[in-house]
Formats: structure tokens, C-alpha cells, sequence
């Protein structure tokens, strides 16, 4: 009589983890891992974002004229905000990487497994192309809403220096945008773009963010 040597231990006792549990184990690693590096890549890297934001607003307000560079940037965000301006946003930045790092990672897996069980001819490339493409599509759903808070918090700064760039630049007319109040934290911003903007404020680029995703 054949024996499963799988659902056997080596002494003899049987293992607590069926194939099928260590499967879903090994998935929801994913997430977890996937949430975990997502969290730390921006906590590490929101500063350097923070620059690049407002480096690339920073001729909405100031025009074509004195566009400060990289280093001349984080001085000036140093001179005003200090430590803080760096890390303004930082709350929907690492929750929006966390989500996405999660839902990624976490997605392209259990995809992929669906995918062997269920459709055992399609695997390889396609298998990974189309977990892929369904893991960027999902995390998107909660990247976008987060990325919009954080860049408008990142430009914004600190509530005096929002306010001094408010007072020097002028009203809205001499913008020619419409300007929108402080946002203390992360929840604020988003009710008050949901309120003054709705679902297509939280969720301006999409199209955009969802082909780089996926390119």
C-alpha cells in the first residue's frame, strides 16, 4: 500500500499544515512582506519625493523665473519647515505603499496560484503578465486617492508657509488656479477634497498612474 509521505511528518506524526494551508500561508506572506517593503521604500524615500514634488510645482507659484535646483530646493524646505517639511505627507505616502506594496505582492501570488489550478495551460509569462497586470490595477484603487493627499501636502509645507506663499503670490486671480486651505493631516485633506472636489479630485491621474503601473 502506497503511503503520502506529504501528510507525514519525519517522525511519523501527521504535519499540522496540509499542502492547501501552506499554499494560503505562503500567500499571505506576500501581503504581509509586500505591505512591510512598501512602507519602508517611502518612509526612506519621502524626502527625496518631497524635493521632486516640489520641484516640479514650484513653477505654478513662481513662474518660469528663478526655479530653484535639487540642492537649493531641500535648503529652502530645510530654512522654512526644518525636519518637518521634509516629511510633510508622510501619513498617506507610507499608507498608500503599504496598500499597494500589499495588494501587489499579495495579488500576483494568489493570482498566479488561481491561475495553476484553474487554468493549468496558461502558465509562464502569461501566468505572470496577468497577475501582474491585475495586481497594478487593484493597488492603484488605493495608490491614487494617497498619492494626491501626499503631493498636496508636500507642497503646502508647513500652515506658515502655505500661508506666506498665499500672501506673496497673491489671490487666486493672479495664480490662475484655484487655491485650496491647509490641510492639518492626512484625513483632512482627503474630506476636503472630497467635498470640495469629490471622487475625480481623490482620484485625479488614474489613467496616467495606471499605465505606468503597468508598463
Amino acid at each position: 500500500m502506497a503511503i503520502d509521505h506529504s501528510t507525514i511528518s519525519e517522525n511519523g506524526k501527521p504535519l499540522t499544515l496540509s499542502r492547501n494551508n501552506h499554499s494560503q500561508f505562503f500567500v499571505w506572506r506576500e501581503f504581509l512582506w509586500g505591505a512591510i517593503a512598501g512602507a519602508f521604500g517611502e518612509g526612506m524615500m519621502h524626502p527625496v519625493d518631497t524635493i521632486k514634488t516640489r520641484m516640479q510645482s514650484q513653477a505654478i507659484f513662481s513662474g518660469s523665473k528663478n526655479q530653484k535646483s535639487a540642492m537649493q530646493m531641500v535648503r529652502a524646505v530645510w530654512a522654512t519647515d526644518g525636519l518637518a517639511g521634509l516629511y510633510r505627507g508622510i501619513a498617506p505616502g507610507v499608507m498608500g505603499s503599504l496598500a499597494t506594496g500589499a495588494t501587489y505582492f499579495g495579488v500576483i501570488e494568489s493570482t498566479k496560484n488561481w491561475m495553476d489550478e484553474t487554468y493549468p495551460g496558461v502558465g509562464g509569462h502569461w501566468a505572470h503578465f496577468l497577475a501582474g497586470a491585475i495586481g497594478d490595477t487593484l493597488g492603484s484603487i488605493i495608490y491614487v486617492p494617497c498619492e494626491v493627499m501626499k503631493q498636496r501636502m508636500q507642497v503646502q509645507g508647513s500652515k506658515k508657509y502655505w500661508t506666506s506663499v498665499l500672501v506673496k503670490e497673491g489671490s487666486q486671480e493672479k495664480l490662475g488656479m484655484p487655491t485650496y486651505g491647509y490641510y492639518p493631516g492626512m484625513f483632512q485633506a482627503g474630506h476636503s477634497i472630497w467635498k470640495e472636489q469629490g471622487l475625480r479630485g481623490l482620484y485625479a491621474g488614474t489613467g496616467v498612474s495606471t499605465i505606468l503601473f503597468l508598463s
